[in-house]
C-alpha cells in the first residue's frame, strides 16, 4: 500500500519556564550568572559575542528571546549534558545567522533515553525561529541527539522545527533513538491566517551531514502530509472537498520554499528513511538510507519519500539500499507546470515484493528519470500508477539500468521492469538514450561490492548509476 497518512504522534510537551543561563561574554572574557532582562529594547545591530548556556539543576534548558537579548551573528555554546532544550523566538538575520552548537573542543548532548511518557517529549525543540544554524561546530560526532529507547519512544521527538521556524540549518549531528528524528513543519492555527496556504511559507531549511539511526517513526519528517486541515475539529483531512464536513472550516497547511537534504546517512529506523511533503522547489542528493520500515508497516515504508504537494523535485545521486519497503516513493505534483526530476541514483534490494521506485503523482505530474541503476527490486523496477487520471501525461525514462526485477516472485516479463497501472503512461528513450533491461545480477555483469559499477564486459555500457 502505497498512501501516503499522517502520522499519528503525542501531543507537543509543555514548555518548561525560563532558567537561570551561565553566559560567557568573548567581550568581557568572564563569566557572569544572569538572567537576561524581559525589558531590553529590540535592536538589530550584528555582533559577535559568544555565549556559554548550561543546562539547570534537573537538566533542562529553556530560551525565550521575546525581549530580544540574543542578537544577529551571536553563537550560542551548548556545554554539557541536556535532558532537554526549548529556544523560542530566536532570530538572526539572512547576512548573520545566529549560530547554536558545541564548545570548541567539547561533546554537547542533548535527549532524555529514558523518557517512558508526559512532559519534555523532545530533545530540542524550536519555535517561531529564524535564520538559525544548528549543530555541531566540525563533526557530527561532536554533537549528539539521544532520544528515548523506551516503549514509549514512538511519541518522542529528537529535533522540531514547529511555528514558522525557518531559514534554517542542520548540521553534523548524531542522532540515535526516539520516534521521529527530525520533524519540521507548522500546523495550521484557526486564528491565525498566516499558517494557511498560500497566505505564506516557511523559506530556506538545509539538512546535512547528519546520521540518523533507531527512531521508532521516520528519521526525517519534513513539510506538512496533511492535504487539508479541519479547523473545527483540529485534524488533518485527506478525502476530496466534496467530502468535507458541513459546517466545518477547512484549509491547506503553508509549504516550504527552497528544502535541501544532503549529505546525511539515514539507517535502522521503523518507518519512512526521509519523508518529503508540501514543498516547492526540493534537492535531495548525496544521501544513504539503508534498512528502514522495521515496523512492516505498509502505509509507512518509502526509503526516500517524495511527498504530496511537493513541486519542482530534483532526487539525485542517492544510494538506498537493503530495506523492507519500497525504495523510492513519489506523490508529488504537476501543478503549474512543476518539473521533477530523479537522476542517477542506485536504488536496490528490498524485500517482501516491494517495487524499486514507485510513481503516483497529482496533477500530472512529469517526471524525468534517468541514469539510475535499480536492481534486485521485490517487485517491479519502476510502477507508474495514474490513478484517477492523475499521471495521464507520459514519463520520461532513459538511460536507466533495470536489473533482477520481481526477487518476490512472478516471472520476469518484460512489465517487470516498467510495470504501468490505473492510466499510468511513459516514453522510453531511444538509441543512446536507451534503457537496459537485464534479468539477472549475473548477466549484468556488474560489482555488487562497488555500487553495482560495470565490469568489463557489462553489458550495461554507459547507463545506470555511476558514483
Amino acid at each position: 500500500m502505497r498512501v501516503l497518512k499522517q502520522k499519528q504522534v503525542a501531543a507537543l510537551a509543555t514548555i518548561a519556564a525560563a532558567v537561570t543561563l551561565t553566559i560567557t561574554s568573548c567581550r568581557k572574557n568572564e563569566t557572569e550568572s544572569i538572567t537576561p532582562s524581559t525589558t531590553d529594547s529590540a535592536k538589530t545591530e550584528t555582533t559577535t559575542r559568544q555565549f556559554t548556556l548550561t543546562a539547570d539543576a534537573n537538566g533542562y534548558l529553556t530560551v525565550n528571546n521575546s525581549n530580544n537579548y540574543y542578537k544577529p551573528g551571536d553563537v550560542l555554546n551548548l556545554k554539557g549534558n541536556f535532558k532537554a532544550v526549548y529556544i523560542m523566538n530566536l532570530s538572526g538575520s539572512a547576512s548573520a545567522p545566529i549560530t547554536i552548537k558545541n564548545p570548541t573542543g567539547s561533546v554537547t548532548t542533548i535527549g532524555n533515553p529514558s523518557w517512558a511518557g508526559g512532559s519534555y517529549a523532545e530533545a530540542i525543540q524550536f519555535t517561531n525561529c529564524h535564520y538559525i544554524k544548528f549543530g555541531g561546530e566540525t563533526s557530527k560526532s561532536s554533537f549528539l541527539i539521544k532520544g528515548s529507547a523506551q516503549a514509549a519512544r514512538q511519541a518522542y521527538f529528537d529535533i522540531t522545527l514547529r511555528s514558522h521556524t525557518d531559514n534554517f540549518e542542520i548540521r553534523n549531528i548524531t542522532i540515535t533513538n526516539g520516534g521521529t528524528g527530525i520533524w519540521a513543519k507548522t500546523d495550521p492555527v484557526k486564528n491565525d491566517p498566516s499558517t494557511w496556504y498560500p497566505n505564506s511559507q516557511m523559506k530556506n531549511l538545509s539538512i546535512h551531514n547528519v546520521e540518523i539511526s533507531g527512531t521508532y517513526n521516520e528519521a526525517m519528517y519534513i513539510g506538512h502530509t496533511a492535504t487539508y486541515w479541519d479547523l473545527t475539529s483540529g485534524l488533518s483531512f485527506y478525502d476530496s472537498p466534496s467530502s468535507f464536513v458541513s459546517g466545518h472550516q477547512y484549509v491547506q497547511p503553508i509549504k516550504w520554499y527552497n528544502v535541501k537534504i544532503y549529505n546525511n546517512y539515514v539507517h535502522d529506523g521503523g518507518a519512512d528513511g526521509i519523508q518529503t511533503s508540501a514543498i516547492d522547489v526540493l534537492e535531495v542528493y548525496n544521501n544513504e538510507v539503508k534498512n528502514w520500515a522495521t515496523q512492516h508497516n505498509p502505509s509507512h515504508n518509502g526509503g526516500i519519500l517524495i511527498g504530496g504537494r511537493t513541486t519542482n523535485t530534483n532526487t539525485h545521486d542517492n544510494y538506498v539500499h537493503d530495506g523492507w519497503g519500497e525504495l523510492l516513493q513519489f506523490y508529488g505534483s504537476g501543478e503549474n507546470g512543476a518539473k521533477h526530476t530523479i537522476h542517477n541514483n542506485l536504488f536496490r534490494d528490498n524485500q517482501a515484493g516491494h517495487d524499486g521506485v514507485s510513481l503516483r503523482g497529482i496533477q500530472n505530474a512529469v517526471i524525468t528519470i534517468s541514469n539510475n541503476t535499480i536492481a534486485r527490486t521485490g517487485g517491479n523496477s519502476i510502477r507508474i500508477n495514474g490513478y484517477n487520471n492523475q499521471m495521464t501525461k507520459p514519463q520520461i525514462i532513459n538511460d536507466n539500468a533495470l536489473i533482477q526485477p520481481r526477487m518476490g516472485g512472478g516471472g520476469i516479463y518484460p512489465n517487470a521492469y516498467i510495470y504501468t497501472e490505473g492510466g499510468g503512461t511513459y516514453k522510453e528513450g531511444t538509441g543512446s538514450l536507451a534503457n537496459t533491461k537485464i534479468a539477472s545480477v549475473t548477466a549484468a555483469k556488474v560489482d555488487v561490492n562497488n555500487y553495482y559499477l560495470p565490469l568489463t564486459g557489462s553489458l550495461l555500457g554507459v547507463t545506470g548509476y555511476r558514483k
